[in-house]
């Protein structure tokens, strides 16, 4: 099955060999997200709950860009540093999906940059286009 490079205009060039997300047979697949800035520094320091609207932001903007919106979300996994930022992060989490909730799973661990607090990967459903 072909899939195709989900990049929204604007993108800094990644970290790592990755794509913001592909898309293939209508689900978008969204690379793990940071709150980084254009020049992949991190953004909103000691702050999980900027940090996380800031991911989320960033999450929206490549599911746009593939033709669906955040209520297309079906799946979301999250890392988070420390499990003190958890209640910040489901604060801005729950005013990201209002109605029916995609499924999840968070876990703690290390993340690629010592002042990242949260990222988090997406599944979105957007049908095929």
């Amino acid at each position: 099955m072909p899939k195709t490079v989900v990049l929204p205009p604007g993108s800094s060039t990644p970290i790592a060999p990755f794509s913001p997300g592909t898309m293939a047979d209508g689900v978008v697949y969204v690379s793990g997200t940071l709150a980084f800035d254009k020049d992949n520094n991190v953004v909103h320091v000691g702050d999980a709950a900027a940090q996380t609207r800031h991911v989320l932001d960033s999450i929206k903007t490549v599911i746009e860009t593939a033709g669906g919106g955040m209520a297309d979300v079906t799946f979301n996994s999250i890392f988070i540093r420390d499990w003190a930022d958890y209640a910040a992060m489901n604060t801005v989490y729950a005013g990201y999906f209002p109605g029916d909730k995609p499924a999840r799973f968070c876990i703690q661990c290390g993340l690629v940059k010592p002042d990242a607090l949260v990222e988090i990967a997406t599944i979105a459903h957007v049908g095929k286009k």
